[in-house]
Protein backbone atom coordinates (compact mmCIF):
# COMPACT_ATOMS: atom_id res chain seq x y z
CA UNK A 1 0.00 0.00 0.00
CA UNK A 2 1.33 3.78 -0.96
CA UNK A 3 1.07 6.19 1.31
CA UNK A 4 0.30 10.29 0.71
CA UNK A 5 -0.02 13.75 2.88
CA UNK A 6 -3.02 14.37 3.97
CA UNK A 7 -3.72 18.07 3.82
CA UNK A 8 -1.30 19.92 5.84
CA UNK A 9 -2.69 17.36 8.76
CA UNK A 10 1.46 15.62 8.48
CA UNK A 11 -0.92 12.70 8.40
CA UNK A 12 0.43 9.99 5.75
CA UNK A 13 -2.93 7.50 4.76
CA UNK A 14 -3.24 4.97 2.31
CA UNK A 15 -4.37 5.65 -0.81
CA UNK A 16 -7.98 4.16 -0.05
CA UNK A 17 -9.66 4.69 3.33
CA UNK A 18 -12.26 1.92 4.24
CA UNK A 19 -15.92 2.98 5.12
CA UNK A 20 -17.24 0.92 7.71
CA UNK A 21 -21.38 1.72 7.35
CA UNK A 22 -21.71 -1.63 6.15
CA UNK A 23 -20.27 -2.99 9.43
CA UNK A 24 -23.06 -4.28 11.88
CA UNK A 25 -26.80 -5.20 10.93
CA UNK A 26 -28.57 -2.62 12.76
CA UNK A 27 -29.76 -1.32 9.77
CA UNK A 28 -31.32 -4.45 8.07
CA UNK A 29 -28.21 -4.35 5.50
CA UNK A 30 -24.68 -5.21 6.36
CA UNK A 31 -21.77 -7.51 7.46
CA UNK A 32 -22.22 -9.73 10.80
CA UNK A 33 -18.98 -9.53 12.95
CA UNK A 34 -16.96 -12.38 11.66
CA UNK A 35 -17.42 -10.82 8.06
CA UNK A 36 -16.54 -7.16 9.29
CA UNK A 37 -13.33 -8.35 11.30
CA UNK A 38 -12.33 -10.38 7.84
CA UNK A 39 -12.69 -7.19 6.16
CA UNK A 40 -10.89 -5.30 8.78
CA UNK A 41 -8.05 -7.82 9.15
CA UNK A 42 -7.51 -7.68 5.57
CA UNK A 43 -7.54 -3.79 5.15
CA UNK A 44 -4.87 -3.98 8.28
CA UNK A 45 -2.84 -7.01 6.25
CA UNK A 46 -3.08 -4.55 2.93
CA UNK A 47 -1.26 -2.12 4.54
CA UNK A 48 -3.92 0.37 4.91
CA UNK A 49 -4.52 2.67 7.77
CA UNK A 50 -7.26 5.00 7.37
CA UNK A 51 -10.93 4.01 9.10
CA UNK A 52 -13.84 5.90 8.69
CA UNK A 53 -17.19 5.49 10.62
CA UNK A 54 -20.13 7.05 12.13
CA UNK A 55 -21.99 7.49 14.80
CA UNK A 56 -25.52 6.76 12.70
CA UNK A 57 -23.52 3.64 11.22
CA UNK A 58 -25.73 0.84 12.20
CA UNK A 59 -27.32 2.55 15.06
CA UNK A 60 -24.08 2.74 17.03
CA UNK A 61 -23.16 -1.01 15.85
CA UNK A 62 -20.13 0.17 13.39
CA UNK A 63 -18.31 1.73 16.13
CA UNK A 64 -19.10 -0.44 18.33
CA UNK A 65 -17.32 -3.63 16.02
CA UNK A 66 -14.74 -1.31 15.49
CA UNK A 67 -13.65 -0.78 19.43
CA UNK A 68 -13.10 -4.36 19.15
CA UNK A 69 -11.51 -4.56 16.40
CA UNK A 70 -8.83 -2.09 17.32
CA UNK A 71 -7.92 -3.64 20.44
CA UNK A 72 -4.21 -3.62 20.92
CA UNK A 73 -3.63 -1.51 17.33
CA UNK A 74 -5.22 1.12 17.75
CA UNK A 75 -2.13 3.65 17.07
CA UNK A 76 -1.57 1.89 13.67
CA UNK A 77 -4.52 3.59 12.08
CA UNK A 78 -6.26 7.23 11.72
CA UNK A 79 -9.65 7.12 12.75
CA UNK A 80 -12.49 8.79 11.87
CA UNK A 81 -16.09 9.53 12.86
CA UNK A 82 -18.99 11.47 12.65
CA UNK A 83 -21.97 13.32 13.98
CA UNK A 84 -25.35 15.00 13.40
CA UNK A 85 -27.78 11.85 12.76
CA UNK A 86 -27.63 10.52 16.17
CA UNK A 87 -26.84 6.65 17.26
CA UNK A 88 -30.46 5.78 17.28
CA UNK A 89 -33.58 5.84 14.60
CA UNK A 90 -35.76 8.69 16.22
CA UNK A 91 -32.60 10.51 18.21
CA UNK A 92 -33.54 13.37 20.49
CA UNK A 93 -33.64 16.94 18.60
CA UNK A 94 -30.83 18.29 21.58
CA UNK A 95 -28.27 15.19 20.20
CA UNK A 96 -28.91 15.47 16.30
CA UNK A 97 -27.70 18.61 14.28
CA UNK A 98 -24.25 20.72 14.28
CA UNK A 99 -24.92 22.44 17.94
CA UNK A 100 -21.97 22.02 20.17
CA UNK A 101 -24.23 19.93 22.90
CA UNK A 102 -24.93 17.48 20.25
CA UNK A 103 -21.14 17.85 18.58
CA UNK A 104 -20.21 16.79 22.45
CA UNK A 105 -22.66 14.03 23.42
CA UNK A 106 -21.99 12.27 20.18
CA UNK A 107 -18.40 12.22 20.45
CA UNK A 108 -18.83 11.23 24.03
CA UNK A 109 -20.60 8.33 23.10
CA UNK A 110 -18.74 7.66 19.86
CA UNK A 111 -15.33 7.43 22.33
CA UNK A 112 -16.81 4.52 24.25
CA UNK A 113 -18.00 2.49 21.86
CA UNK A 114 -14.77 2.66 19.97
CA UNK A 115 -12.81 2.28 23.28
CA UNK A 116 -10.45 5.23 22.78
CA UNK A 117 -9.84 8.19 24.31
CA UNK A 118 -9.46 10.36 21.21
CA UNK A 119 -10.42 10.00 17.64
CA UNK A 120 -8.14 11.28 15.13
CA UNK A 121 -10.20 13.13 12.48
CA UNK A 122 -13.74 14.53 14.07
CA UNK A 123 -16.67 14.89 10.95
CA UNK A 124 -19.70 17.04 11.23
CA UNK A 125 -21.75 14.51 8.63
CA UNK A 126 -23.64 17.15 7.11
CA UNK A 127 -24.71 21.05 7.45
CA UNK A 128 -28.41 21.07 9.43
CA UNK A 129 -29.20 24.36 7.73
CA UNK A 130 -28.97 25.62 11.66
CA UNK A 131 -26.28 26.00 13.63
CA UNK A 132 -24.12 28.67 12.28
CA UNK A 133 -20.37 28.41 11.35
CA UNK A 134 -18.82 29.94 13.88
CA UNK A 135 -20.29 27.88 16.20
CA UNK A 136 -19.22 24.61 14.80
CA UNK A 137 -15.82 26.11 14.07
CA UNK A 138 -15.69 26.85 18.37
CA UNK A 139 -17.02 23.43 19.09
CA UNK A 140 -14.32 21.70 17.20
CA UNK A 141 -11.76 24.07 18.51
CA UNK A 142 -12.67 23.15 22.13
CA UNK A 143 -12.27 19.53 21.49
CA UNK A 144 -9.12 19.86 19.88
CA UNK A 145 -7.62 22.38 23.13
CA UNK A 146 -9.62 18.85 25.26
CA UNK A 147 -7.25 16.79 23.01
CA UNK A 148 -10.75 14.60 22.33
CA UNK A 149 -10.03 15.16 18.45
CA UNK A 150 -7.20 15.74 17.01
CA UNK A 151 -8.57 17.24 13.59
CA UNK A 152 -11.97 18.29 12.49
CA UNK A 153 -13.36 18.56 9.16
CA UNK A 154 -16.94 19.00 7.44
CA UNK A 155 -18.53 16.47 5.12
CA UNK A 156 -21.14 16.70 2.35
CA UNK A 157 -21.19 20.67 3.09
CA UNK A 158 -21.15 22.87 -0.25
CA UNK A 159 -17.74 25.01 -0.89
CA UNK A 160 -18.93 28.05 0.31
CA UNK A 161 -19.59 26.51 3.95
CA UNK A 162 -16.43 24.77 3.56
CA UNK A 163 -14.46 28.20 2.65
CA UNK A 164 -16.60 30.31 5.45
CA UNK A 165 -15.65 27.74 7.61
CA UNK A 166 -12.19 27.39 7.37
CA UNK A 167 -11.91 31.14 7.09
CA UNK A 168 -13.57 32.04 10.40
CA UNK A 169 -11.23 29.38 11.98
CA UNK A 170 -8.25 31.26 10.58
CA UNK A 171 -9.17 34.67 11.44
CA UNK A 172 -9.87 33.23 15.23
CA UNK A 173 -6.39 31.44 15.68
CA UNK A 174 -8.94 28.14 16.58
CA UNK A 175 -8.24 24.97 14.82
CA UNK A 176 -7.96 24.65 11.37
CA UNK A 177 -10.70 22.46 9.38
CA UNK A 178 -8.32 19.91 8.33
CA UNK A 179 -10.47 18.14 5.90
CA UNK A 180 -13.29 17.99 3.40
CA UNK A 181 -15.29 14.61 2.81
CA UNK A 182 -17.71 14.64 -0.53
CA UNK A 183 -19.25 11.89 -2.67
CA UNK A 184 -17.42 12.02 -6.45
CA UNK A 185 -17.49 8.99 -8.97
CA UNK A 186 -17.57 8.96 -12.43
CA UNK A 187 -21.47 9.68 -12.15
CA UNK A 188 -21.21 12.36 -9.68
CA UNK A 189 -18.19 14.58 -11.21
CA UNK A 190 -19.82 18.15 -9.75
CA UNK A 191 -17.53 18.06 -7.10
CA UNK A 192 -14.44 19.01 -9.52
CA UNK A 193 -15.84 22.35 -10.42
CA UNK A 194 -15.86 24.13 -6.68
CA UNK A 195 -15.30 21.60 -3.80
CA UNK A 196 -11.99 20.49 -5.36
CA UNK A 197 -10.59 23.53 -5.92
CA UNK A 198 -11.83 24.87 -2.75
CA UNK A 199 -10.59 22.08 -0.80
CA UNK A 200 -7.17 22.15 -1.68
CA UNK A 201 -6.71 25.69 -2.27
CA UNK A 202 -7.19 25.88 1.87
CA UNK A 203 -5.12 23.08 2.22
CA UNK A 204 -7.53 20.30 3.68
CA UNK A 205 -7.28 16.62 3.15
CA UNK A 206 -10.11 15.11 1.33
CA UNK A 207 -11.81 11.89 1.21
CA UNK A 208 -14.49 10.97 -1.63
CA UNK A 209 -17.30 8.50 -0.98
CA UNK A 210 -19.19 6.01 -3.51
CA UNK A 211 -16.63 5.77 -6.36
CA UNK A 212 -18.58 2.86 -7.43
CA UNK A 213 -21.99 4.85 -7.36
CA UNK A 214 -23.84 3.08 -4.69
CA UNK A 215 -22.33 -0.09 -6.99
CA UNK A 216 -24.16 1.23 -10.26
CA UNK A 217 -20.95 1.14 -12.35
CA UNK A 218 -19.82 -2.27 -11.45
CA UNK A 219 -22.46 -3.22 -14.07
CA UNK A 220 -23.86 -5.46 -11.44
CA UNK A 221 -27.61 -3.85 -11.22
CA UNK A 222 -27.68 -5.04 -14.94
CA UNK A 223 -27.47 -8.44 -14.19
CA UNK A 224 -30.42 -8.06 -11.54
CA UNK A 225 -28.73 -7.65 -8.40
CA UNK A 226 -30.21 -5.57 -6.22
CA UNK A 227 -27.77 -4.41 -3.63
CA UNK A 228 -28.03 -0.67 -2.33
CA UNK A 229 -31.04 -0.02 -5.23
CA UNK A 230 -33.06 -1.73 -2.40
CA UNK A 231 -31.03 -1.83 0.66
CA UNK A 232 -30.92 1.49 2.54
CA UNK A 233 -33.82 2.98 1.21
CA UNK A 234 -32.10 3.78 -1.92
CA UNK A 235 -29.98 6.11 0.06
CA UNK A 236 -26.55 6.50 -1.49
CA UNK A 237 -27.39 4.95 -4.69
CA UNK A 238 -26.62 6.23 -8.37
CA UNK A 239 -29.26 4.86 -10.72
CA UNK A 240 -28.76 4.25 -14.21
CA UNK A 241 -31.33 6.68 -14.84
CA UNK A 242 -30.07 8.05 -18.24
CA UNK A 243 -28.77 7.46 -21.52
CA UNK A 244 -25.05 9.45 -20.62
CA UNK A 245 -25.16 7.18 -17.32
CA UNK A 246 -25.67 3.97 -19.65
CA UNK A 247 -22.66 5.12 -21.28
CA UNK A 248 -20.62 5.65 -18.10
CA UNK A 249 -21.30 2.01 -17.37
CA UNK A 250 -20.76 0.78 -20.60
CA UNK A 251 -16.83 2.38 -20.98
CA UNK A 252 -16.06 1.47 -17.41
CA UNK A 253 -17.51 -2.24 -18.34
CA UNK A 254 -15.67 -2.24 -22.13
CA UNK A 255 -12.29 -0.53 -20.49
CA UNK A 256 -12.22 -3.34 -17.45
CA UNK A 257 -13.17 -6.42 -20.33
CA UNK A 258 -10.05 -4.74 -22.69
CA UNK A 259 -8.25 -5.09 -19.27
CA UNK A 260 -9.12 -8.16 -18.04
CA UNK A 261 -9.88 -6.72 -14.40
CA UNK A 262 -13.24 -6.38 -12.67
CA UNK A 263 -15.32 -2.96 -13.34
CA UNK A 264 -15.03 -2.00 -10.00
CA UNK A 265 -11.11 -1.21 -10.22
CA UNK A 266 -11.92 1.03 -13.49
CA UNK A 267 -13.96 2.98 -11.36
CA UNK A 268 -11.66 3.22 -8.03
CA UNK A 269 -8.54 4.08 -9.99
CA UNK A 270 -10.28 7.08 -12.08
CA UNK A 271 -11.65 7.96 -8.84
CA UNK A 272 -7.79 7.36 -7.32
CA UNK A 273 -6.05 9.51 -10.46
CA UNK A 274 -7.80 12.80 -8.53
CA UNK A 275 -6.70 14.47 -5.30
CA UNK A 276 -8.39 12.52 -3.17
CA UNK A 277 -8.74 9.22 -1.11
CA UNK A 278 -11.42 7.36 -2.47
CA UNK A 279 -13.20 5.62 0.73
CA UNK A 280 -14.58 2.40 -0.20
CA UNK A 281 -17.87 0.15 1.81
CA UNK A 282 -17.02 -3.56 1.08
CA UNK A 283 -19.54 -5.50 2.86
CA UNK A 284 -17.55 -8.77 1.61
CA UNK A 285 -13.82 -9.90 1.75
CA UNK A 286 -13.95 -10.29 -2.00
CA UNK A 287 -15.58 -7.07 -2.32
CA UNK A 288 -12.93 -6.01 0.07
CA UNK A 289 -10.14 -7.56 -1.88
CA UNK A 290 -11.24 -6.51 -5.54
CA UNK A 291 -11.20 -2.89 -4.46
CA UNK A 292 -7.79 -2.95 -2.92
CA UNK A 293 -6.47 -4.28 -6.53
CA UNK A 294 -8.06 -1.11 -7.44
CA UNK A 295 -4.31 0.49 -6.89
CA UNK A 296 -2.54 -1.69 -8.84
CA UNK A 297 -4.28 -0.78 -12.16
CA UNK A 298 -2.82 2.33 -14.01
CA UNK A 299 -5.23 3.16 -16.09
CA UNK A 300 -3.52 5.26 -19.12
CA UNK A 301 -4.19 8.49 -20.82
CA UNK A 302 -6.46 7.27 -23.53
CA UNK A 303 -8.55 5.56 -20.83
CA UNK A 304 -9.05 8.09 -18.34
CA UNK A 305 -9.71 10.09 -21.55
CA UNK A 306 -12.15 7.77 -22.67
CA UNK A 307 -13.96 7.89 -19.00
CA UNK A 308 -13.87 11.64 -18.24
CA UNK A 309 -15.17 12.08 -22.06
CA UNK A 310 -18.32 9.85 -21.28
CA UNK A 311 -18.86 11.17 -17.67
CA UNK A 312 -19.14 15.33 -18.49
CA UNK A 313 -22.39 15.85 -18.72
CA UNK A 314 -23.41 18.81 -21.29
CA UNK A 315 -23.45 22.17 -19.83
CA UNK A 316 -21.58 21.34 -16.74
CA UNK A 317 -18.88 24.00 -15.62
CA UNK A 318 -15.10 21.82 -15.27
CA UNK A 319 -12.61 24.15 -15.01
CA UNK A 320 -10.47 23.71 -18.18
CA UNK A 321 -7.10 25.59 -16.88
CA UNK A 322 -3.84 23.90 -17.79
CA UNK A 323 -2.56 20.60 -17.34
CA UNK A 324 0.03 21.41 -14.46
CA UNK A 325 -2.85 23.12 -12.68
CA UNK A 326 -5.78 20.44 -13.17
CA UNK A 327 -7.30 18.70 -10.36
CA UNK A 328 -5.92 15.12 -12.03
CA UNK A 329 -1.98 15.50 -11.12
CA UNK A 330 0.40 15.19 -14.47
CA UNK A 331 1.72 11.61 -15.30
CA UNK A 332 3.86 10.76 -12.22
CA UNK A 333 3.41 12.94 -9.71
CA UNK A 334 1.96 12.42 -6.65
CA UNK A 335 -0.72 14.16 -5.51
CA UNK A 336 -1.49 16.02 -1.71
CA UNK A 337 -5.01 14.93 -0.47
Amino acid sequence: MDYIPFGRTGLMVSKIALGTATFGTGWGYGADAATGAAIFNAYDEAGGNFIDTADVYQFGQSEEMLGGLLDGRRERFVLATKFANGDKAGADRLVTGNSRKAMVASLEASLKRLRTDRVDLFWVHHPDGVTPAEEIVRGLDDLARAGKILFGGLSNFPAWRLARAATLAEMSRAAPIAAAQFEHSLVHRAPEADLFPAARALGMGIVTWSPLGGGVLTGKYRRGETGRAEALGGRVFQAENSAQRSAVVDTVLDIAGARGVPPDQVAIAWAASHPSVPMIGPRTLDQLKSNLAALSLALSGDELSRLDAASTLEGSFLPEVAPQFADRPPAGAVPVA
